[in-house]
């Protein structure tokens, strides 16, 4: 590194404000008559934050667990219930209505949806029934 102050190339010190190179008493007094500051801390590693697991804030003698709702994924009736455009626009209203317990009972009437919910119910009882 050069000094900061000569450029010469023998910079054997550092500010201990800046860290500046300087390479003599001469160099480091001239770098003192002007005001220096630290160098910036450097910034932190960006950290992925861990996936806290998930619990519910109520559960009941019902309440399905994570590790089975997770097998809900890997359905493979499931996925084609899912297939259906009628299936999947159900859902979406469900999700965005204020009361869907009144609207699953009316969407219970349909085949198309009552074989949505029995995939469901397969995949989260029959693996329960193991445990």
């Amino acid at each position: 590194m050069s000094c900061v102050q000569c450029k010469g190339s023998n910079s054997k010190y550092k500010c201990p404000t800046c860290r500046a190179p300087y390479c003599s008493m001469v160099c480091c007094k001239l770098h003192k008559e002007a005001p220096c500051s630290p160098p910036p801390p450097p910034e932190p590693p960006q950290v992925e934050p861990k996936e806290q697991p998930f619990e519910y804030d109520f559960p009941t003698e019902d309440t399905v667990s994570i590790e089975k709702l997770k097998l809900l994924e890997e359905s493979k009736e499931l996925n084609k219930c899912l297939e259906n455009p009628h299936v999947r626009e159900i859902l979406k209203i469900l999700d965005s209505a204020p009361h869907p317990d009144v609207l699953i009972n009316e969407y219970m009437r349909e085949p198309i949806f009552t074989e949505f919910a029995d995939a469901c119910l397969n995949v989260v009882q029959n693996k329960s029934e193991e445990t």
